[in-house]
């Protein structure tokens, strides 16, 4: 660690404390290498006979993995893409999923992901002009007929959840989840291939391949969850997906020791999921397992059968750990090397819970949040588990980014612990959406001569560089002047105040349909068993500031999750629709 403070300005922009925490050297040799992701994964490849990917009882070595990226690129200029096509693909964390990434960097061509309802999907392959498909074999014939009449489709590739799988290997419990996916009617005739085929179409190809290098051309198209508005879709090159990477990477493995990478259930429609979860453990020197089949509610056996040194958790799968019971109290979870959340906020009494947990089972590392969104390529910041955690304590910025705090709507750059919107400019943000009018309100030039993306979310830095993340859009109440319904800090009033009864609280605000442009907190509880919401609402109370009181308070039996986060938006529309 760098220990000479920086002197400040006052403007974290051009104080940048935050490096004080890199070792020089570290920063001295750091540069964004200008690669393809292929070229990237070779350059950092371990050696060809080297197992690259563990999935479900099959060892892929690197050797096989080129080879099989190599062979998929035969296969689609076979199938008739090329440079500047989109590539529609609906494949969970399979094998497939990155021989196709790697692919379609080969010809020029970009992956289109979407995970939302199947009307949202056609709608984002009829944008995209696409007429070839690829999606698991579980598609229903139903499914199939909405592409074609929806949009441009013509053929859909299946690759079956098995292929690259040793059957004999499989628990019981994968089997099942993979089976339950499939329908009555599958997608069946001569508008469905297999894998294969491709494949075997691939090996009678004669023409060129390759097109032209370009890392700056789209390769990876991806939609937001939509969270805070409708999805977008955000577009990255190899250049920026390298960008963020690069940044997280000098976090390898040593020659003494090569850790385990565990994926589970997240799907690769995910920019994380990609870059930081995907890219990074193969490009670390990291065994990646690929887990896509897990069913949510089973994180917990694949954890114990697995024993993962990193495993990407999200607040979904860490509460569902300790809601299942599964876990003997005996269990060493010793070996997890680092803990952490990201996905969503994580507030102080989610946090003591998971630390309690974990220490209870023998694991040491100390559990921290993350921050990232898509259009950053991923994570912004790194862990600062030296630092406080908790109340919103998302670690420092990557060290070749640039992270700052901008008054809400403008270009007019904050001072340390001044609340206003979380911006970054850096090597790993996005191309930009697919519409110049949502490309411009998130990436704008500021008078720096830099292009700073304007994330939407509200928080602040301290004097060493430290990050706050705290909620999502600014969110006024009426009657409050400067007052903002920030979620997270709202949260940890009452976590902290360890209410007796609570076991678990988050607030939905939803727009204040009398009074245009401001919003209304509701609360929702889990209680202990024979609590109810009298028995706590004047302790809630106490807790919270006039403009941060409830409109009322709702007590469910857990939290609810739905696309790996808290069910918000499901809940506001509930209250939006509901006679309140």
């Amino acid at each position: 660690m760098n220990e000479s403070k920086p002197t400040q300005t006052g403007v974290p922009s051009a104080d940048r404390p935050w490096m004080q925490y890199y070792p020089p050297q570290l920063i001295e040799n750091l540069e964004i290498p200008e690669q393809t992701i292929g070229e990237y994964l070779r350059a950092h490849c371990p050696g060809d006979d080297v197992v690259a990917m563990h999935y479900y009882g099959n060892d892929i070595t690197w050797k096989q993995l080129f080879e099989q990226v190599d062979a998929t690129a035969r296969g689609l200029k076979a199938l008739g893409l090329g440079e500047g096509d989109a590539i529609p693909t609906f494949l969970r964390a399979v094998p497939e999923f990155i021989y196709l990434l790697l692919a379609a960097e080969k010809i020029g061509a970009s992956i289109l992901c979407r995970d939302n309802t199947l009307e949202e999907n056609v709608e984002a392959v009829r944008r995209s002009g696409a007429k070839v498909i690829f999606t698991q074999d579980y598609l229903s014939q139903r499914e199939l007929n909405s592409y074609r009449h929806g949009s441009e489709t013509q053929i859909a590739v299946l690759v079956s959840p098995y292929r690259s799988a040793h059957y004999a290997s499989m628990p019981a419990h994968i089997q099942k989840y993979i089976d339950s996916n499939y329908p009555d009617k599958p997608a069946y005739g001569g508008r469905t291939m297999s894998w294969d085929w491709i494949l075997e179409m691939g090996e009678k190809y004669t023409g060129q391949v390759e097109a032209p290098r370009d890392i700056d051309r789209p390769l990876f198209r991806a939609y937001t969850s939509g969270s805070t508005g409708p999805s977008k879709q955000v577009i990255h090159s190899a250049h920026t997906m390298i960008g963020n990477l690069h940044q997280m990477n000098f976090y390898g493995a040593s020659d003494e020791f090569r850790p385990t990478w565990l994926m589970t259930q997240l799907p690769p429609s995910l920019v994380a999921v990609v870059v930081a979860m995907m890219l990074l453990p193969l490009a670390s020197n990291k065994l990646l397992i690929l887990d896509p089949f897990c069913a949510p509610e089973d994180v917990d056996l694949e954890m114990m059968r697995y024993r993962p040194n990193c495993w990407p958790l999200i607040p979904m799968f860490i509460e569902t750990i300790m809601r299942n019971g599964r876990v003997p109290d005996d269990y060493d979870m010793s070996h997890l090397f680092s803990t952490g959340a990201g996905c969503e906020a994580f507030n102080n009494n989610q946090m003591k819970r998971a630390q309690k947990f974990l220490y209870d089972h023998n694991c040491k590392a100390q559990f921290t949040s993350g921050y990232g969104c898509s259009e950053a390529g991923s994570n912004l910041t790194l862990p600062m588990s030296s630092y406080p955690l908790g109340n919103g304590n998302v670690g420092i910025p990557m060290p070749l980014s640039v992270m700052s705090v901008f008054r809400p709507g403008t270009h007019e750059e904050l001072g340390y612990n001044e609340m206003g919107e979380i911006c970054v400019t850096g090597p790993g943000n996005m191309i930009g959406y697919d519409t110049a009018r949502a490309t411009a309100r998130a990436l704008q030039k500021h008078d720096d001569g830099r292009i700073w993306l304007h994330t939407g979310d509200i928080g602040y830095m301290n004097e060493d560089g430290v990050v706050y993340a705290l909620t999502r859009g600014s969110a006024p109440r009426f009657g409050f002047p400067g007052k903002e319904l920030a979620t997270l800090p709202m949260e940890n009033r009452l976590a902290d105040a360890e209410i007796e009864g609570i076991k678990d609280e988050f607030f939905v605000i939803i727009p204040d349909t009398e009074h245009n442009h401001h919003f209304l907190p509701y609360l929702y509880v889990v209680l202990e068993d024979g609590y109810t919401i009298d028995d706590i609402k004047d302790d809630v109370d106490a807790c919270l500031d006039d403009y941060m009181k409830p409109m009322d308070i709702f007590q469910l039996p857990e939290r609810p999750f739905f696309h790996f986060k808290t069910n918000r938006i499901g809940l506001t529309q509930e209250l939006i629709h509901s006679d309140l």
